[in-house]
């Protein structure tokens, strides 16, 4: 021991030791803490790579070569002038390029020499910095222009430094190429009227508009744009906002252009810029001051195919500007359907972009669901204008800030324009199943994602999913639920109004939502908006929570593949889960779930079977349930007697539950199957297909015919499928179109109708090969696009070479759609007879229009049919050399579908053998991977089917 001296507290090496430890831990803690009721919780950035470690590169003196995900916080954009000359005129011919001129107003924020803005594919000759403004002919001489492709940056070097507080003007001058992929500006090329024709077009999201002109290409560097475009004088040039005058020049060959010059924008950021120039025409409405024209083809306007477009836009317009209080800020809003664009929408402000076929309706469309479907797509990105423009994600990582939002707004406004329309149903039925059902499969994120995570335009894109989409529309629709729409809506306005032509984050919007919680006292939180709402954006995935009725206990977890993953793995995520509840048929008050487990005792029942509960009524909150034997009994029991008892959607989601749950390992089929058995007195299409494509799925259509277990699902399943079979069958055959306000049926019916054929429904086989003889007979006729592809499947199925032959000869003509064309590729797919399988797939080689896709394709739906896999192994095998010579690497996704659809081991063994022989190793591996894959699941396959023929024997007699 060291000596004592000297007064006060003595504290030896080990004790020293050990409060060092605690004081280390406790600062740990705080840390943890801060980042729990600060932000999201988020991993460590990753290391910097020793090469990027160094000065700031926006500082003096900083090295080259530098990388940067972000740019530097020195200059801020307040104002860009830029023109736009893109180089194209009707009749020449390529190559099409592009010229431009940007004048950048930045302020200064900390002094440096180095200017860094985005820029990628543009070739930048001239650069020249003016200023300090407002001092005229002031400049500093920029010393160097430098171009990192790498890195998507334009970085100018200064003779002397910019200084903080000051304004300066940045000049550039570049040049680039038109593309054809669909990113920053590109060239189109169609038919319009008969004629051949170009138009000029622009797709920025999510960071492409450094592919058109220098910029700060960041969400949060908004500023307001001066644009001029130059344009031959037969196009029409579009932007976001409206045009203010249009004159002429000459170029210094002397040939004429136009000029169109347009209103100064407001404040928005670099990737809602959009620009296009075309020869199209429109038609027109004034909604509340807003001139909204729907521009096309001139055929399609013609035609009347743009006017519900048209007719609905206004209405939704004003319905988002009731619901939000918060009126549209602009004069007018175009929008365009391009006959190619790559992307769904885009809902740049004043200028939204649509494919063609989102926004055209024709009357060939009438019993389809292209109505709701363009319905829903205008929805979503006239709410665009409100969550995405108005207000900013101030990073990408929370984007769904703007497309989880505008996925919620979509239904609201679609079953607004189309009442006829279930909102609660449709929700579901579009929303959250699709991520329910996937999301444990793909939730390697969480909604807000960390920044460190993001660094490149892959990573960007790969945000655009169903997670940004579905779940943050599925949290926002529960968060709507729990505070009332009244309430929700009050702070969505709140938010609007605090961050309009800014940006904002997650924590803002919880914010605003706690500001209006807390200024009433009808609803009660169980903790602070952000706690609760961080706890589902923040954790990936979602939970599964297990009910005992007779304890009356919930507990919770993270929903996982029970039957796939090690038993040590430990999911330690906990939610604070709102649980809306309904005993025997009455709705209860709201009750809070915030541990891994509680005990509810107003949720214990009595011994009587008619005493019940159900949770999670509606499907109002984003999460599973698993019931316990008795209650699963009960509702059982209900449904046989009373189905109507349980709301359609809360059946819906029962449905859907058990059969994902038997998925994911935490049921068994059985419990899966007693809840089918009331089926026939069930009259809700959504509900029939949540059943479908669970005990019938398309990939197993073939499989199944191989076992015991079809003969005695078709005896069960047709029994209980007669009812509403027979009520659409009406419809079929004597008035198709009253069913075109009916959305279930136009999304539904056909796989409802493909199930009966398949399963054998006598009147589906009949009613099938009379429609296809009458389009047989009669090539104008049009079979109902509801169930046509049912149709034509089953026509040639019961048919001979005559059936066969006519789905080749009209594939064939060139009037044939791509979807057309798929149906009947798929229909020559349906025939029983080998022979004709095996014609099917000659035509394939003998037509040289068919390409290595199309291959795979025909060789996909072969496969998939019951006698269809050997014809298809036959058939790759035996002309490998001329599918080698002439779709050379094409011919390993042939191989992989091969191994999608192997049904036994010796058949995987068979197929290792010939993958083993024909491919290269680093193809092997990739094949391999998916035969093990199939291994596992053939498996899978044989003991579930197994169990599903031994409950059905017990059942079918019921």
């Amino acid at each position: 021991m060291g000596a004592r001296g000297g007064s006060g507290l003595y504290v030896g090496r080990g004790t020293a030791a050990l409060l060092a430890a605690l004081l280390l831990s406790l600062l740990v803690s705080l840390l943890v803490l801060a980042a729990l009721y600060g932000r999201c919780r988020q991993p460590p950035p990753p290391a910097r790579p020793a090469a990027a470690l160094g000065p700031d590169p926006g500082v003096p003196g900083a090295p080259m070569g530098f990388s940067l995900r972000r740019l530097p916080p020195h200059l801020l954009p307040l104002h860009y002038e830029l023109e736009l000359w893109p180089l194209v005129r009707p009749g020449e011919e390529e190559p099409f390029g592009f010229s431009g001129q940007v004048n950048i107003t930045v302020r200064c924020r900390q002094d440096t020499r180095t200017v860094v803005l985005h820029s990628v594919g543009l070739h930048s000759h001239r650069a020249a910095v003016r200023g300090p403004l407002p001092h005229a002919g002031a400049a500093v001489e920029v010393e160097g222009l430098r171009l990192e492709e790498e890195d998507e940056l334009a970085v100018l070097e200064l003779r002397e430094p910019l200084v903080a507080g000051r304004r300066y003007v940045l000049q550039l001058f570049f040049h680039g190429r038109l593309r054809e992929d669909r990113h920053g500006l590109f060239l189109i090329r169609y038919t319009d009227l008969g004629s051949s024709r170009m138009l000029v077009a622009s797709q920025m999201e999510p960071a492409h508009a450094r592919m058109v002109y220098p910029c700060f290409d960041e969400p949060e560097m908004k500023a307001t744009f001066d644009i001029r475009i130059i344009h031959d004088p037969s196009y029409v040039a579009l932007s976001n906002m409206p045009a203010i005058d249009v004159s002429e020049m000459k170029d210094e060959n002397g040939s004429l252009w136009s000029v169109t010059t347009f209103n100064t924008s407001l404040k928005m950021s670099t990737y809602l810029t959009a620009f296009v120039v075309c020869d199209l025409a429109y038609v027109n409405r004034t909604e509340r001051g807003n001139e909204i024209r729907i521009w096309a083809r001139k055929e399609a306007v013609k035609n009347g195919y743009v006017d519900y477009a048209l007719n609905i836009t206004g209405p939704i317009f004003s319905f988002l500007e009731d619901l939000l209080n918060i009126s549209y800020p602009l004069t007018k809003t175009d929008l365009i359907a391009l006959p190619y664009f790559g992307e769904g929408a885009m809902e740049n402000w004043g200028l939204l972009i649509f494919e063609e076929e989102t926004l055209l309706y024709l009357p060939s469309d009438k019993v389809s669901d292209r109505k709701t479907a363009i319905a829903l797509i205008v929805s979503h990105e006239l709410a665009h204008q409100w969550f995405g423009n108005l207000v900013t994600m101030t990073w990408w990582n929370e984007l769904w800030l703007k497309e989880g939002l505008a996925s919620y707004l979509e239904n609201l406004g679609t079953t607004f324009v189309e009442p006829k329309i279930s909102l609660h149903e449709i929700f579901y039925d579009r929303i959250v199943k699709p991520v329910l059902s996937q999301e444990h499969d793909i939730a390697v994120r969480s909604l807000s994602e960390s920044e460190d995570r993001l660094n490149g335009l892959f990573a960007l894109i790969t945000l655009f999913d169903k997670i940004s989409y579905n779940k943050g529309a599925s949290i926002t629709w529960m968060l709507s639920g729990f505070l009332t729409e009244k309430l929700f809506t009050r702070a969505l306005n709140s938010y609007l109004k605090e961050f309009a032509f800014s940006n904002a984050n997650q924590d803002d919007l919880w914010t605003h939502v706690q500001l209006v919680v807390d200024a009433q006292d009808e609803v009660q939180l169980p903790a602070s908006v952000k706690k609760i709402m961080d706890s589902w954006t923040c954790q990936s995935g979602f939970p599964v929570l297990t009910f005992n009725i007779t304890t009356g206990t919930i507990s919770q977890e993270k929903i996982h593949n029970k039957k796939r993953e090690n038993s040590t793995d430990f999911y330690n995520n906990t939610w604070i889960v709102p649980i809306s509840w309904m005993r025997n048929g009455s709705s209860q008050p709201l009750m809070w779930l915030d541990n891994s487990s509680k005990v509810f005792p107003e949720m214990q029942v009595s011994e009587s079977e008619y005493d019940w509960i159900l949770l999670n009524v509606n499907l109002s909150g984003y999460y599973r349930v698993k019931y316990d034997q008795l209650n699963l009994k009960r509702l059982v029991h209900l449904l046989e007697n009373d189905p109507k008892a349980i709301p359609a959607v809360s059946r819906f989601q029962l449905l859907d539950d058990v059969f994902a749950l038997r998925k994911s390992g935490y049921i068994e089929i059985e419990a899966a199957l007693e809840l089918t058995k009331y089926l026939a007195r069930e009259d809700e299409l959504f509900i029939w297909n949540v059943v479908l494509v669970n005990l019938v799925p398309d990939s197993m259509d073939g499989t199944l015919k191989n076992y015991e277990v079809y003969p005695l699902l078709k005896k069960y399943l047709l029994k209980r499928m007669l009812p509403i079979y027979r009520y659409y069958a009406g419809f079929i055959r004597k008035n198709v179109d009253a069913l075109e306000d009916d959305y279930f049926a136009q999304v539904h019916l056909g796989n409802f109708f493909a199930k009966a054929c398949w399963l054998g429904l006598q009147d589906c086989l009949d009613l099938s090969s009379e429609l296809y003889t009458k389009w047989m007979d009669n090539p104008d006729y049009k079979i109902p696009f509801l169930i046509r592809r049912t149709v034509c499947c089953y026509g040639v199925a019961v048919g001979s070479d005559k059936e066969l032959d006519f789905a080749w000869e009209m594939y064939k003509h060139n009037d044939s759609t791509k979807e057309d064309k798929d149906i009947l590729l798929f229909a020559m797919s349906c025939a029983k007879e080998s022979w004709l399988l095996h014609r099917s797939l000659r035509y394939g080689l003998s037509d040289t229009q068919f390409s290595s896709r199309y291959i795979a394709n025909i060789l996909d739906y072969v496969l998939s049919k019951d006698i269809g896999h050997r014809i298809a192994w036959e058939f790759v095998t035996e002309n490998w050399s001329f599918l080698s010579e002439r779709y050379g690497k094409g011919l390993l996704n042939i191989l992989q579908l091969m191994g999608k659809f192997v049904n036994t081991d010796v058949q995987i063994q068979e197929l290792q053998v010939f993958y083993n022989n024909t491919l290269e190793e680093d193809e092997r591996e990739t094949a391999t991977l998916l035969l093990e894959s199939a291994k596992t699941e053939n498996m899978e396959r044989k003991e579930f089917l197994t169990r599903v023929a031994d409950w059905l024997e017990k059942n079918t007699d019921d």
